[in-house]
């Protein structure tokens, strides 16, 4: 054990580069679609204040990987949840143990990694808006300001100042007074929050509009009328056919055997994305093991091959 990579926070965070999380999550979500990934249904132990999950997977050509993550309540934060725990990469080949990292960047990244993909295949050209000022939200600002410096990203939430810190941390970013004015002129919103209710209103949404909805683990962060008028893509078949949290609140019993498309699939060309200029768009994401293991591949890589001449994929 004394050769495995032990990786901190911060040299988690550090070790996630944002083009080669991108291209990793993307082969992922690929992957899933074309069911080449071993990834179990998500278990968990529940104890007094929140639970321990468990999400082991396989991704051909990116690794073998299982995360162990507590979900309980904040109570600094009223309404939102902590997510700690730990993800551990082993050699595919041979079974050993290759790095333990933190889990809380790999979840959040790898999250907005597939958002961001949801949003250049299925949005049109247009103003962008992140609803919420959590540690979600946090890493799709500074994955869109990392991949698009140059362009505009409004940051809307509840809390005004927090939402003016975070917009700070993109070089083209703003923050909005509240989340209906922000997303009323919006081409892609990113809604990234703890939601236990809906944020977000189909009547603020405009024609055409592209929504990434991470949040809402504790229940609907969209209203039933979005889900209702929009052409709905997931990571993974699970997310509208199994109970929350391992799917999603708003998908749950979709009436006349209406299904969602892989997001995979569109990515591979396998599948159409946007249909029509004017069609709403919404991408629920749930999360999957098969993308803690691409963001684990990344890590590990990253991590080992710093300073090398090898530039990013």
């Amino acid at each position: 054990m004394n050769d495995v990579l032990v990786l901190d926070r911060a040299a988690t965070t550090a070790a996630l580069d944002p083009c080669r999380l991108m291209a990793a999550v993307s082969d992922a979500l690929v992957a899933v679609a074309r069911d080449a990934v071993s990834a179990p249904p998500r278990i968990a132990a529940f104890a007094p204040g929140g639970l321990l999950g468990a999400m082991p997977g396989y991704v051909p050509g990116l690794g073998l990987a299982a995360k162990l993550v507590s979900v309980f309540a904040d109570p600094a934060h009223p309404g939102r949840s902590t997510h700690r725990g730990i993800v551990a990469l082993f050699d595919p080949e041979d079974g050993r143990p290759l790095a333990v990292m933190d889990a809380e960047p790999v979840t959040a990244w790898r999250t907005a990694a597939a958002a961001t993909h949801s949003a250049l295949a299925l949005a049109r050209p247009g103003p962008v808006v992140v609803v919420g000022t959590g540690a979600q939200a946090r890493a799709q600002v500074s994955l869109l300001a990392a991949l698009r410096p140059a362009e505009p990203v409004t940051v809307a939430g509840r809390d005004p100042d927090a939402a003016r810190a975070l917009a700070a941390l993109h070089p083209a970013g703003r923050s909005a007074e509240g989340i209906e004015a922000a997303v009323r002129g919006a081409a892609t919103v990113y809604c990234c929050t703890g939601a236990t209710r809906p944020v977000l209103r189909r009547a603020w949404l405009a024609p055409g509009t592209h929504v990434s909805s991470v949040g809402g683990s504790h229940g609907p962060e969209l209203d039933d009328d979005t889900i209702r008028d929009a052409a709905l893509f997931t990571e993974w078949p699970g997310a509208a056919t199994t109970p929350p949290p391992s799917g999603a609140h708003e998908l749950q019993g979709l009436p006349g055997g209406r299904r969602a498309v892989l997001l995979g699939s569109v990515l591979s060309g396998e599948a159409p994305g946007r249909t029509a200029p004017d069609r709403l768009t919404v991408f629920k994401s749930t999360g999957h093991a098969a993308l803690d293991v691409a963001a684990a591949h990344v890590v590990h890589r990253t991590a080992t091959r710093r300073g090398t001449d090898e530039p990013p994929h």
